[in-house]
């Protein structure tokens, strides 16, 4: 069971990395040629690659469940419909959003924390990420879709690809010719654009085994309400997941740009990126167990469904206790790494340290949602994925922010992760001991 988990968890936890890899890279770029302004803008349009992030994740998680789920019952032309249907979903969506905001990109940005000085470093980065958006999602889908068949190496490469040549393009773009923070946009979407064509590669020998042509006539057969709402009720829980720290990244931009200003904004955008590393361990390991319990819940393996999630907790806390005492032990060289300002570092590393204290024990809550996405409780997982972000962390940083200033913020997040964290584990307890009854009576029924 480990080895499976590891064979799951590595190439989930690569394909997120480099999603947030993408920003991360330009900020480290940004921050060393362009200075502090530069990594304000990038985290102002953050928000906005998480949006668009979480339009491939809705359909990908979805997608490649109900994918998995339809695999263990053997059933392959439910399989080919899901795919077909995914695609197409993909398109629509994500060409519709990249539409919107490049038309309303003004006042967006502006309601998203710009200030006079980092607007105009701001669009013109949306303005170029935009036209790889779809790139992106499409890539994603593909790549969970293969996961879901069984085939984890499509997307560590096509990841690799990508984060690759983003570095080596933004190191041309921003260091030999000077093209400032248009050359890290044009960096993202090159990179984005290749990994979407190494996926397209990878992807024939599925689209072979299962006849798919994409055909107007097949694509007619294949979508149905049925299919388009079972993948958006399952990948719903990634969606609000990542659209809630879309959202907590807008509340802090705005409350932060208040009581401290732009270089609060700063923190608060190398705080995310520095943890984010143990935030993609974590979702990663948790997101691996999905298409391991899909299957085997559709072909009825439920004791299979019971180790995998014991093995699953033990490895997320275990993994990322281990994370945690590196990024605790080396933030002062991690964050000077991305930030040169001595007076910016200080405070960083402490705010820093302070906002990953408790982080590691959110394992066990993403578990929760990946477990309920998994053998369709649409219902719980929803619950569960806006419980954090959105029902703890977003009261407790308005209050905690009025009451302390800018300390208050960074002392929200081990006071969310601490409630988070306890509630989770009780709740969790209670209904895991309810499921396992039933799924131990169905086993020695079956």
């Amino acid at each position: 069971m480990g080895k499976l988990l590891v064979k799951f968890a590595i190439p989930s936890i690569f394909a997120l990395l480099v999603l947030e890899l993408y920003n991360m890279v330009d900020t480290v770029y940004a921050g060393k040629f362009l200075g502090p302004n530069a990594i304000a803008s990038l985290t102002v349009t953050f928000p906005i690659q998480r949006l668009i992030i979480a339009v491939g994740l809705l359909v990908a998680v979805g997608g490649s469940t109900y994918a998995a789920r339809s695999f263990g019952e053997k059933n392959l032309q439910e399989v080919k419909k899901i795919i077909i249907t995914s695609f197409c979903l993909t398109f629509l969506v994500s060409a519709a959003v990249s539409c919107i905001i490049a038309i309303f990109r003004i006042p967006i940005l502006y309601a998203l924390g710009a200030s006079k000085a980092t607007f105009p470093l701001a669009q013109s980065y949306i303005s170029i990420i935009l036209m790889g958006g779809i790139f992106q999602s499409l890539s994603v889908v593909i790549c969970y879709i293969m996961v879901s068949l069984g085939k984890t190496r499509t997307t560590l490469y096509a990841n690799l690809i990508g984060v690759i040549l983003n570095i080596i393009i933004n190191q041309l773009l921003l260091g030999v010719f000077n093209m400032g923070i248009q050359g890290a946009a044009i960096a993202t979407v090159i990179s984005q654009i290749a990994s979407f064509i190494y996926a397209c590669i990878e992807f024939k020998a599925v689209k072979k085994n299962f006849n798919i042509k994409l055909s107007a006539s097949e694509v007619s057969e294949s979508v149905s309400k049925e299919i388009l709402k079972e993948i958006v009720t399952i990948g719903f829980s990634t969606f609000v997941i990542e659209i809630a720290d879309a959202v907590v990244a807008v509340v802090l931009n705005n409350i932060l740009s208040v009581i401290g200003g732009d270089s609060a904004i700063v923190i608060s955008g190398l705080i995310t990126k520095i943890s984010m590393f143990m935030f993609v361990t974590i979702i990663g390991i948790s997101s691996a167990v999905q298409p391991i319990i899909a299957y085997n819940y559709g072909a009825k393996n439920y004791s299979r469904i019971k180790e995998v999630l014991f093995a699953a907790i033990k490895t997320v806390i275990s993994t990322s206790l281990i994370l945690w005492a590196v990024l605790m032990i080396f933030a002062p060289q991690i964050a000077g790494f991305l930030l040169k300002d001595v007076n910016l570092l200080n405070d960083t590393v402490s705010a820093f340290r302070i906002c990953i204290s408790l982080l590691p024990f959110v394992g066990v809550y993403y578990i929760g949602i990946y477990y309920f996405q998994a053998v369709g409780e649409a219902k719980k997982s929803f619950l569960f994925s806006i419980f954090r972000e959105t029902l703890v962390f977003i009261p407790l940083v308005i209050l905690f922010s009025q009451l302390f200033g800018v300390k208050g913020v960074w002392i929200t997040y081990p006071v969310t992760d601490a409630i988070v964290s306890l509630t989770s584990m009780i709740f969790l307890y209670r209904d895991f001991r309810v499921e396992f009854r039933a799924m131990d009576s169905l086993n020695n029924a079956i």
